[in-house]
């Protein structure tokens, strides 16, 4: 089906829109900051009125999120820490304010998707897309799908090893010290008291993130055992952090069984995602595409 599709990507900081063809070209764009529900769907929605009219639009949205298509909630940002956004109603309005389908995801899981699709995860049987940055998450695509147990994957919660001599209580309003409380954007700003943009990459903060970061995707690697995985986020995507974790990530793998990806082969396996800032958003309009292409219908108005 040929035609434009639109791409939310909602995030804590702003919210991404694009409007792109049904191979990912992006025909136009742009970026509103994240305030109140209503303002900023405002915007959005002003976005795509003032183009041509998409036949479908995909939103990857910050969570928790309800996804199940049978509930009254469905569409609505729930338990967020974002107070703001409590209970806002995301995917049903757009779909009722532009009328015309929507699909609607967690964020990561269109990064993952977005990258399955056109990236750095295209011709792979299964991608794992990690964010590092303001939380931390992963996106699972296995067979063409974007893949949920009963639950959506929470990895930034798991446990992983303290490193010995931490003392930092972690940042995680629920958990303290897991993975996220331990080596998010937030996390670092508080143990360091500056913004992790502005550290050097020679600070020793990038040391303890490196270590930090390779035992949590070790344990991803090892259950799931993606054929890549990419990292992405505002902490992950830093070319001199990824280096570090791959070399940390082959220490701790220590040459258990004979697979190439832990080894001589680590840096086609862990890798940065080829859509850079805009995996998210273009994994929304694939998300909307291929809906609509399976005849999956979105949410119709």
């Amino acid at each position: 089906m040929s035609g434009l599709y639109g791409g939310i990507e909602t995030g804590g900081t702003t919210c991404v829109c694009a409007l792109a063809t049904e191979t990912g070209e992006v025909v136009a764009r742009c970026e509103v900051p994240t305030t109140d529900p209503d303002s900023t769907l405002d915007r959005v929605v002003a976005f795509f009125c003032e183009h041509k009219r998409p036949v479908a639009i995909g939103i990857g949205s910050f969570g928790p999120i309800d996804l199940d298509p049978a509930s009254s909630t469905w569409g609505h940002v729930t338990t967020t820490p974002k107070l703001q956004w409590r209970n806002a109603s995301v995917a049903p309005r757009i779909r009722d304010e532009l009328g015309v389908p929507v699909s609607f995801d967690h964020d990561v899981a269109a990064a993952a998707y977005g990258e399955y699709t056109w990236g750095a995860g295209r011709g792979l049987e299964s991608v794992a897309y990690l964010t590092v940055g303001t939380g931390i998450g992963v996106g699972l695509v296995i067979a063409g799908s974007v893949w949920y147990g009963a639950l959506q994957p929470e990895v930034g919660h798991i446990r992983i090893p303290r490193v010995a001599g931490d003392t930092y209580p972690g940042s995680c309003p629920s958990h303290g010290d897991c993975w996220e409380g331990l080596a998010c954007g937030p996390a670092l700003a508080a143990r360091y008291g500056i913004d992790p943009a502005r550290l050097p990459d020679e600070h020793p903060a990038w040391e303890l993130e490196a270590e930090y970061l390779a035992a949590g995707i070790l344990a991803i690697a090892l259950v799931v055992s993606p054929h890549r995985l990419i990292v992405g986020g505002g902490i992950g995507r830093r070319e001199h952090l990824l280096e570090r974790v791959r070399q940390r990530v082959r220490e701790l793998f220590n040459g258990y069984l004979p697979s190439p990806l832990f080894g001589q082969e680590i840096d086609s396996y862990l890798v940065a995602p080829q859509l850079g800032a805009d995996a998210g958003v273009l994994g929304a309009v694939a998300l909307a595409r291929d809906s609509r292409l399976r005849g999956q219908a979105p949410s119709l108005p």
